[in-house]
Parts: C-alpha cells; structure tokens; sequence
C-alpha cells in the first residue's frame, strides 16, 4: 500500500497511526498537496491527502472512508480502533466535530498565510466555528472519566481528537487560548505520548502554491 500525504496533516496522520496499530505494511510519500499536486494528480485528480493507493491499485481518499475500507480490511476482531452498535454512532458523531474543526482550521490558515488580505467576516466565522466546537468537545471529554474516550483502548474517535488538537496548536499557534480546554490538552498530550504518535509525527509547515 502507498499512502500519500505529509504527516503534519491531521487526516493523513489518523490514517497512518490507524494502519500502524494494525500491522499494515505501507510505504509512506510525504507528498504536499501545492508543492507535489501533480504527482498527487497520478493517482487521486482531487489532488487531495491523504489518498491511499492498495496492493492491487485501488485508490481512495477522504480519510473516513480510507479508515473504513482499512477496518474491514483487517476484520472485526483486528479492528481495534472501531466501536459497533451505540458506540459506533457516537464514534461517527465525535470523530466528524473534531474532523470539522480540523476542516475549518485549514480554512482560517489559508485565509490568513494564502490570501494578500484576509476577509474579516469569513475569518471570524471560522474562528467561531473552531472555538465552539471545541468548547463541545471540551465539554464531552471532560464528562468523561475513562482513559480514552470509550474505555482503556484507543478509538478512531481519540486518534482524529488528538491529531486535529495538534495540528491546530501547531498551525494556528497564536490564534487560540488553549487554557480554555484543558480537558482536550489533557487528551492530546495522552495520545502524543504513545509511541505511534511519536514515529508518526512531522513539524507543521505550510507549503504555499508554486513552492516546491
């Protein structure tokens, strides 16, 4: 398998400590989606990451689905990071508000470091839309009294949770007071913590379009 994508993407990273922790052999291509988009373009014309290209030349991209696709690859009993029944609509539910606040992340970075001049209405809602989602979040995980945030064990949920609060920490260092979440920093530094999300890991830098 190849994925393709940089690691200081948080939808790239959920995927590769996803098939770390299940044994999958890939080749990783740390390709960016400016400076690389053509080669990008070879397998995926959304020019998107993550894209994960398999064995047999199969090509998906959209990290939840890859996710997906990954889970039944290795079956129920190898799935560990995937929940069934209420757990799993409630794993759907988390993981698509921390993956909206990664969306909207993007969207406010690229306002701010790609346009000449940002639109202040459009950088405002982004801004709201980041905060109020965490506080959601921040409420739901401080509610919670279990390691991660179903049991003992790591969950899909728990990886984009903690790969989303990274990369906006990293690529959005002074646009968020970050003491107002202290539940969610908890969580982050839990996750940061683990091996997987150790090897799995790369400074953030922005890659402007034109820049190799």
């Amino acid at each position: 398998m190849i994925l393709i994508g940089q690691y200081d993407s948080p939808f790239v990273r959920r995927v590769a400590v996803a098939l770390s922790i299940y044994g999958l052999a890939f080749e990783h291509r740390p390709w960016s989606v400016f400076g690389d988009a053509e080669a990008i373009a070879k397998y995926n014309p959304l020019r998107r990451a993550p894209t994960l290209v398999l064995d047999g030349g199969e090509v998906f991209t959209d990290s939840l689905t890859i996710l997906l696709v990954v889970d039944e690859m290795v079956g129920a009993d190898g799935a560990s990071l995937a929940r069934s029944g209420e757990e799993g609509r409630e794993l759907l539910r988390l993981s698509a508000l921390a993956a909206g606040v990664a969306d909207k992340a993007v969207s406010l970075l690229y306002e701010r470091r790609l346009r000449d001049r940002a639109f202040p209405l459009w950088a405002e809602r982004c801004r709201a839309q980041v905060i109020e989602t965490l506080d959601l979040l921040e409420a739901m995980r401080e509610a919670r009294s279990t390691t991660y945030l179903f049991d003992a064990a790591l969950s899909h949920a728990d990886v984009i949770l903690a790969t989303m609060i990274r990369f906006v920490r990293d690529a959005l260092a002074a646009e968020f007071d970050w003491s107002r979440w202290p539940a969610l920093v908890a969580h982050s530094e839990l996750c940061e913590a683990l091996p997987v999300f150790r090897e799995i890991s790369q400074p953030y830098k922005l890659t402007k379009p034109g820049e190799e």
